[in-house]
């Protein structure tokens, strides 16, 4: 019987990039041959509130990502093999063929990512070293935990004085990946993706993927300098430098905080810093800031109090009203193109987000859980962390008490002067 080849499986989850990323740092310090993985779970595709948790945008924009990423890893004879389904089957069709020293995770602290973590691990022995990482964050938990003793603050601006004052954000992970063995593993096979036509005057028109994320990273920040104007421009609602746009790259780990931290205090030091730079580290810094309430908080975020434990009692589950909402058919012309912009790309503004779930929660009256629900279904940025924190902020049950209603047709006024966003998305349903 040959002899089973020893390995050190590397799990990606929302990590998907081999630039600045402490699995693979991890996982080259074992001196073992890689193997990388990466698990399409069952719960990504169930219903919640009648909606697909992952919807087709985010499904395409994986893909995409993954593609990329296998042939970033190809390039040191790393395999990237795929899990679609029966994955305890797979897991231990790969464990036949090799003996498995070791096996390298991102530590996640969300509900459904850590019952996913415990039902993979059961399958692999105690001879099986686990090695989890923490690689989604601007400030790691061994950071925030050392300086908040008794849990973090519900108020983002004592957590951030807080951090400013005692915190230093770690340098980038430095690494060289060795080109191993070309390794005899089942090839990789992706279902096709599908390109979905959306208008011309889409705000993102952007593809997947760990190349993308920095070449716009580079865009955004070098070539167009556009970052030096964040803070005028983050309301508004047309064009694709209004704002980063990094945030899909971020929710699956294409790009780090971090690296985009400190490519920022790059940008500083050799073009200049402003208030709009500092606004960029401070969205940043928000991020971690929900990631942080979530470790903290655990499931009550996904609770209709929410962190705030708080009773409510006139919110419904009205279906008409809910799809009215889903479909921009509302009263207010400024939600309804938004939701259309939604729909049809996958992509929402900040401020389109605020105003949506605040008139789907205070005008319409619905449980704030099922909005968040379908930003969950069908955006492709969507984080757990600030989706559901930003969704309990606006419902005042999250970081504040105090619920956040917006006045939509002020907001309109303000925000779509001259209706130029508006006609756009209501004339192209």
């Amino acid at each position: 019987m040959q002899e089973k080849q020893e390995c050190t499986l590397v799990w990606f989850r929302n990590d998907l990039r081999i630039n600045n990323n402490e699995l693979l740092k991890k996982a080259i310090a074992t001196q073992k041959n890689i193997i990388a993985i990466y698990i399409f779970d069952d719960v990504l595709f169930e219903k919640q509130y009648s909606f697909v948790r992952t919807g087709k945008f985010r499904t395409s924009f994986l893909i995409e990502t993954l593609i990329e990423l296998e042939e970033n890893l190809a390039i040191y004879n790393i395999p990237l093999l795929v899990f679609f389904k029966s994955i305890i089957c797979e897991l231990k069709k790969l464990k036949s063929r090799f003996l498995v020293k070791n096996i390298v995770l991102q530590e996640d602290s969300t509900f459904d990512e850590r019952k996913t973590e415990k039902k993979v691990l059961k399958e692999f022995s105690e001879e099986t070293q686990v090695l989890k990482v923490s690689n989604q964050y601007l400030y790691n938990p061994s950071q925030i935990d050392a300086v908040f003793k008794n849990g973090i603050p519900k108020s983002f601006s004592s957590f951030r004085k807080i951090v400013e004052k005692k915190l230093k954000v770690e340098k980038n992970v430095v690494y060289q990946i060795p080109e191993q063995k070309r390794l005899c593993v089942s090839n990789l096979k992706f279902p096709k993706t599908t390109h979905f036509k959306t208008p011309s005057f889409s705000a993102f028109p952007f593809k997947g993927g760990e190349n993308e994320a920095i070449k716009r990273v580079k865009s955004y920040f070098f070539k167009t300098e556009a970052v030096l104007n964040y803070k005028q421009t983050r309301n508004q609602l047309l064009g694709a430098n209004y704002s980063t746009k990094l945030s899909s790259w971020l929710a699956n780990g294409s790009v780090s905080a971090k690296t985009i931290y400190w490519e920022l205090k790059g940008f500083e030091e050799s073009v200049g810093k402003n208030d709009s730079t500092y606004w960029v580290y401070l969205e940043l810094l928000w991020r971690d800031f929900f990631k942080h309430t979530a470790r903290y908080q655990g499931i009550k975020i996904f609770t209709l109090g929410g962190i705030q434990d708080k009773e409510i009692l006139n919110s419904t589950k009205d279906a008409l009203l809910i799809q009215s909402w889903i479909d921009g058919k509302t009263a207010s012309d400024f939600v309804n193109a938004n939701m259309i912009e939604l729909k049809y790309t996958g992509f929402m503004s900040n401020r389109g987000r605020q105003n949506t779930a605040s008139y789907f929660i205070h005008e319409l009256n619905q449980d704030w859980r099922v909005g968040a629900a379908y930003f969950e279904s069908i955006l492709l940025d969507y984080d757990p962390h600030s989706n559901y924190g930003n969704w309990m902020y606006i419902a005042g049950v999250g970081n504040s008490a105090q619920q956040k209603k917006f006045d939509v047709v002020w907001q309109a006024n303000t925000y779509d002067v001259n209706r130029e966003f508006t006609n756009k998305w209501i004339n192209f349903r």
